[in-house]
C-alpha cells in the first residue's frame, strides 16, 4: 500500500474512532438514569429489576422503566403516600415520615461530609413529600456513617450520588414515594435531586450536580446546593477509583457522610 494511501486509512480509522467515541458519550447522557440498584428483585430506587441511576455493581445494569415499580397508593390532598418496599439497610424500626409534611416553604440544611461541608436549601413548597422525607431521615441518622457510593465526570453527567446506606447503591429506608418537580426540570450546577429507579419510586438516595447536566426531567427536584461546591468538584477532581460500564464508580476521594442536620432541628 502506497504511503499516501496508508496515511488516508490512517486518519479515516481515526476519526471513525472518534465519531463512535463521541456517539458513545452522547448516548450516555440521553439514556444515563440516576436510580438506585436493585434489591433481591426490587430495584432500590425504585422498585424494578436491576439498577438504573445506578450505583455499585448493579448501577451499572440499566433496566428499562417499565421494570420498575411505581408507588401502590395514592396520597389523598395535602399528604405523602410512603409505600412499604424491601430494601437493604432499611430503617430497622420501619418508620415513615409523616403523611403530612413538615414543610411547605424553603429548609436549610447541612450536609457534613469527611471531605467538607455541603449546604443545602431544600424545597419544601414545590418538593414537600421530598423535602419530608429527606427531614425525616436526617433525624433518624440515617446516612450517619455512609459514604456517597457514584461519581460521574462524564460531559454529560457531573454529579455525586449518595444516600445509600450499604454504599452499595442497592440500599434504601424501607419506603418509596411519588415524584415531584419534575415539570420542566433542569439539572444545572448546584441542583439537589432524588435518583430513582423509574417514576414514583423515590427511596433515599440523591445526587449532588457539580457541573453539566444532560438528563431528562425525570428526577424529583428536591432543593439547591447552597455552598460546598468546591468540595464536590475537589472529589470530582480527584476522579474515580474503579468505573463500571457506563463510566461511573466510587470517587477515589471518599466522601463519608457524619451527619445531615436540618436547620432547627
Amino acid at each position: 500500500m502506497a504511503a499516501k494511501d496508508r496515511k488516508k486509512q490512517l486518519a479515516r480509522q481515526r476519526y471513525e474512532r472518534q465519531q463512535a467515541r463521541r456517539q458513545a458519550e452522547e448516548a450516555r447522557a440521553r439514556t444515563l438514569k440516576i436510580v438506585g440498584a436493585a434489591v433481591a428483585a426490587v430495584v432500590v430506587i425504585g422498585g424494578g429489576t436491576a439498577a438504573a441511576l445506578v450505583l455499585g455493581k448493579d448501577d451499572k445494569k440499566k433496566p428499562a422503566k417499565p421494570e420498575a415499580q411505581a408507588t401502590q397508593s395514592k396520597a389523598k390532598p395535602g399528604e405523602c403516600a410512603y409505600n412499604a418496599s424491601q430494601d437493604q439497610g432499611a430503617l430497622k424500626d420501619g418508620s415513615k415520615p409523616p403523611a403530612k409534611p413538615a414543610y411547605n416553604g424553603p429548609v436549610k440544611a447541612t450536609i457534613k461530609t469527611s471531605q467538607g461541608d455541603i449546604g443545602l436549601t431544600l424545597d419544601g413548597a414545590k418538593a414537600p413529600c421530598a423535602t419530608n422525607s429527606f427531614a425525616f431521615l436526617a433525624s433518624k441518622k440515617f446516612w450517619a456513617g455512609s459514604h456517597c457510593h457514584r461519581l460521574s465526570t462524564s460531559a454529560g453527567l457531573q454529579m455525586l450520588q449518595c444516600g445509600d446506606p450499604t454504599g452499595t447503591g442497592q440500599g434504601g429506608p424501607g419506603y418509596k414515594f411519588a415524584n415531584e418537580n419534575t415539570a420542566g426540570a433542569k439539572y444545572d450546577a448546584g441542583t439537589l435531586a432524588m435518583a430513582n429507579a423509574g417514576p414514583d419510586t423515590n427511596g433515599s438516595q440523591f445526587f449532588l450536580v457539580y457541573g453539566n447536566s444532560q438528563l431528562s426531567p425525570d428526577y424529583t427536584v428536591l432543593g439547591k446546593i447552597t455552598s460546598g461546591l468546591d468540595v464536590l468538584q475537589a472529589v470530582a477532581k480527584g476522579g474515580i477509583a474503579k468505573a463500571g460500564d457506563d463510566g461511573t464508580g466510587e470517587p477515589k476521594k471518599r466522601v463519608t457522610i457524619e451527619d445531615v442536620a436540618i436547620a432547627g432541628k
